[in-house]
Parts: C-alpha cells; sequence; structure tokens
C-alpha cells in the first residue's frame, strides 16, 4: 500500500471536486491518502472521505474583486502570492519530511512538490489567456509555465487532448517542450455523477462564485428568472445560516442545496444557467446537458475566454451580466448543439490510474 498526499487550492470547491474521483479510486486500489487543504477545500473532502487523515494546509490570497478589472488586482497581488508560494515550499518540506509519502498531487497549488518525492500537478490551464492588450504578458506566461511545471514530473490536465473536442479550447494547449513532454491529458474529472431521472424541471439557474461577484449576479437574475416561461429553481450557493426557501410563481429559489440535492437538480433539468467555470463546464459534459446559458464572471479572463469559445464552437449561447437578456438569448439555445460526445469520470479515471499512476504507486 502506497501513501499518496493530495492537495488542492481553496479557489472555489472546484480543485476539490475534480479531486474526488481520483481519491476515490487511490482509496479503491488499496492506498492511503493523506488530504492538505484549507477552508471550504478542505471542509468539503472532510466530510467526503472521513476515514482520510486532513492535514491544515493554507494556500494564497484571493485576488478576486468586485469590478471587471481582475487583472490589474491579480498583478498587485503577486507579491504576496510570490510570498505563499515560498512559505508553501517549506511547508510541503516539513510534512514530506514527517509523512513518508510515495507520490504527492497538487492540484493548483505551485509550491506542493519535493524533491525526494513524486510530484504531479494537477491543472486545465496550460497556457493562460489575457486581452488583447497584454499579449507580451501571456506570451512570457507560457514560459514561466514551463519552467514552474518543470519542477513536476507530470501534469495531469483534466481535459480531452488537444483539438476540436478539447473543452478549454487554447488554455489546455501545451506550448512548451517542457510541457507537452509532461502532459497528460485524463479527460473530464468531476464529482457530479449522471443519474436517471425524468428532464422535468425547464430552467435550474445557478448563481455562484466568489464575493461580491455573486450577491451582485443574484440581484440581476433573480427579477429575470421571474420572467422565464416554464418551471425553475435558483440555488443562490449561500451557506450562510440554514437553508431556505422560497416559492414565486413556478419559480422557485433555495439558498443553498447539498452536493447531491444539486446533482438531482443538475439532473433533472433541461437547461442550465450558470457561470462558465471550468468546473461547471466538466459537469455538464458529465450529464451530457444540451441547453444551457453561460454567464462569465466579469474580469475572469478564463470564464470570459470559454463563454466566446463555446459561442464560437457552436455548443452553447453566453450573455453579459452587465446586460442579461435572458429571454432573446434562450430563445437563441435550440440552434447550439451542446458539448461534443467524449468519455465520461468513470472511464477517465480508470485510464489515469492504469496508464500513469500505477506506476508510481505498484512498482
Amino acid at each position: 500500500m502506497a501513501h499518496v498526499l493530495v492537495s488542492p487550492l481553496n479557489w472555489g470547491l472546484g480543485h476539490a471536486t475534480r479531486d474526488m474521483p481520483l481519491i476515490r479510486k487511490l482509496r479503491e486500489k488499496g492506498h492511503d491518502v493523506t488530504i492538505a487543504a484549507c477552508g471550504n477545500a478542505r471542509a468539503a473532502l472532510e466530510q467526503e472521505f472521513p476515514d482520510c487523515t486532513s492535514l491544515d494546509f493554507p494556500d494564497y490570497p484571493t485576488p478576486y474583486s468586485n469590478s471587471r478589472f481582475f487583472l490589474p488586482k491579480f498583478v498587485l497581488f503577486l507579491p504576496l502570492m510570490l510570498k505563499a508560494f515560498a512559505e508553501e515550499r517549506r511547508r510541503i518540506q516539513k510534512i514530506a519530511d514527517e509523512h513518508q509519502f510515495d507520490l504527492i498531487i497538487s492540484d493548483n497549488r505551485l509550491g506542493v512538490f519535493s524533491d525526494k518525492v513524486p510530484s504531479i500537478f494537477i491543472t486545465h490551464q496550460l497556457h493562460y489567456h489575457l486581452p488583447f492588450a497584454a499579449w507580451p504578458f501571456e506570451l512570457a506566461a507560457v514560459q514561466l509555465n514551463g519552467y514552474l511545471y518543470s519542477k513536476y514530473d507530470r501534469v495531469i490536465v483534466p481535459d480531452n487532448p488537444p483539438g476540436p473536442n478539447a473543452l478549454a479550447g487554447k488554455l489546455s494547449r501545451a506550448d512548451t517542450e517542457a510541457i507537452r513532454s509532461r502532459a497528460y491529458y485524463a479527460g473530464i474529472l468531476t464529482s457530479t455523477q449522471k443519474q436517471d431521472v425524468t428532464e422535468d424541471l425547464d430552467y435550474l439557474v445557478l448563481i455562484s462564485g466568489p464575493e461580491p461577484q455573486r450577491t451582485q449576479l443574484e440581484k440581476i437574475l433573480l427579477p429575470k428568472v421571474q420572467e422565464l416561461e416554464g418551471s425553475s429553481v435558483v440555488l443562490l450557493g449561500s451557506p450562510n445560516g440554514a437553508s431556505r426557501t422560497t416559492t414565486s410563481g413556478r419559480c422557485r429559489t433555495i439558498s443553498y442545496a447539498t452536493t447531491e440535492e444539486k446533482q438531482e437538480l443538475m439532473n433533472r433539468a433541461k437547461c442550465i444557467i450558470c457561470r462558465s467555470g471550468y468546473t461547471s463546464m466538466m459537469e455538464l459534459a458529465e450529464l451530457k446537458k444540451q441547453h444551457a446559458l453561460f454567464i462569465p464572471t466579469p474580469g475572469q479572463t478564463e470564464q470570459e475566454y470559454l463563454s466566446w469559445y463555446y459561442r464560437k464552437q457552436g455548443w452553447f449561447p453566453s450573455t453579459s451580466q452587465y446586460r442579461p437578456d435572458l429571454l432573446a438569448t434562450l430563445e437563441t439555445a435550440g440552434s447550439y448543439t451542446g458539448f461534443p460526445a467524449m468519455p465520461d469520470t468513470g472511464t477517465n479515471v480508470a485510464r489515469l490510474y492504469d496508464e500513469l499512476l500505477a506506476g508510481y504507486l505498484e512498482c
């Protein structure tokens, strides 16, 4: 039995949830897993895997903004993040010496690796997307990524190989030999599972993401959802206090739903309205949803790129948070195809273990 450290970033729950099927597979194969995380990511993994050892492992400050100017604030945060990287590096060396790991898996935490233990990095973003005016920085980031990822033995990319079916588009493209030689395209990885239920809900609206943008979207969308014909459920993604449910006409608003409740509603929904975060995209692909509308978080260049890319591919429509026209945009949804067919998470994680992880753990 091998001992594996899994350490996801705590910028939202996406990193932790896509690690769940991987942790489940490791435990199914008899390996011991230690989780190193903080905040909601740690809490979610502790709830899902109560028998795993869990270590409190702080990560970086979150450079989210209440405006569309995310990039300038991110640049201002860089000194703090570099300091956090260095501290993370010191802490992981101490933890690795104490626990004798056979493999370290870092999900988007650039300081979590060891010179003594095989280390693997998980990211779907090999290539950053920046505004056109910042294209020199985008090119520089390609070279920087090549250097950073060279610290790892392999890089797991939760996407299909580059090409017409790449869910992340250019974001998952390996642009340097240092990255290409390490990249393993695992396909989609998500904890959300497809269920055999009837699609009896016309619209599911997921209002999520970091504050204050989550609350701003809630204020903008709630009145507009009332105009939709058919049944709808709005999940506010606000876990503060007890869950509350209100009903107005054919619209039901839930302040917070459990993972199981959200999964059931996503399976039942004919159309899903949500942010264009990559975790949500993998969930829609897993559930084989054909109809959705995306509202990217202003200033988050990844979400803005993905929503543009999906429109260009003819997969899904999107609209701006500042000028959301749900009725008009949803009328065009029938002309979009949804994501192309692709292997599901179960198939992908089994292949990932057999082709990559077993080589480190069953030697």
